[in-house]
């Protein structure tokens, strides 16, 4: 099965949702900005609660190493996340500073956009390809993108599809890419920035079945 990110938790029923339902990657959010940011102290109360086989991922955006501190320094986090313009160098930075696994997110709306991610195999452990949408929040913003973008295409690192996914397009995009995990956020949200744990279990559910 490709595995599922939940992104953007904050309350510990649905941390457990998530876990129970299947997830093995479960995302916090660390930028002010957003609608699903959260503190250290309620992040490394959450991260704690997590199983064994569950990893936690710290989404930070242009982030300096002053912040990346205090927060590694409260929460048990597995992976790191850059979610913002952080270019390869000050990936290849963050991951030596920090040793830990990072993630490099790249917004996507046409194939010079996937063309950058080559720049990122090298210095980042994981490659995430989101939707761009301009003068919006550098994630989570319920857009999606052009799947066909990446069809037949091959990474050297793993891989996680966002933007926009829900139940009902899951199954689509997994019939047109292979990702090693998706990562969802929005569309398992009542309103923005609250998890909906019918949605949640629907949406890796779905994956499941895809």
């Amino acid at each position: 099965m490709t595995d599922v990110k939940i992104c953007g938790l904050s309350t510990p029923q649905t941390v457990r949702v998530a876990a129970d339902a299947g997830a093995r990657f479960a995302g916090f959010v660390f930028y002010a900005p957003s609608p699903r940011n959260v503190s250290p102290d309620i992040a490394a109360s959450l991260s704690r609660t997590l199983p064994t086989g569950v990893r936690s991922v710290g989404l930070f955006v242009n982030a300096d190493n002053a912040f990346l501190e205090a927060v590694l320094g409260a929460v048990p986090l597995d992976m790191i996340q850059l979610h913002g313009e952080e270019p390869p160098p000050r990936v290849a930075e963050i991951k030596a500073r920090f040793n830990m696994p990072v993630m490099k997110a790249l917004r996507v709306a046409d194939t010079r956009d996937v063309a950058a991610a080559r720049d990122y195999e090298d210095v980042a452990d994981w490659l995430l390809f989101d939707a761009k949408v301009d003068g919006d929040l550098p994630g989570g913003t319920g857009h999606s993108f052009d799947w066909t973008i990446l069809a037949g295409l091959t990474f050297r690192k793993p891989w996680m599809l966002g933007g926009g996914l829900h139940a009902g397009n899951i199954g689509a995009a997994l019939s047109v890419l292979k990702p090693t995990a998706v990562d969802v956020s929005g569309g398992v949200e009542s309103t923005r920035g609250v998890k909906d744990e019918g949605k949640i279990r629907e949406f890796i559910a779905a994956v499941k079945r895809a």
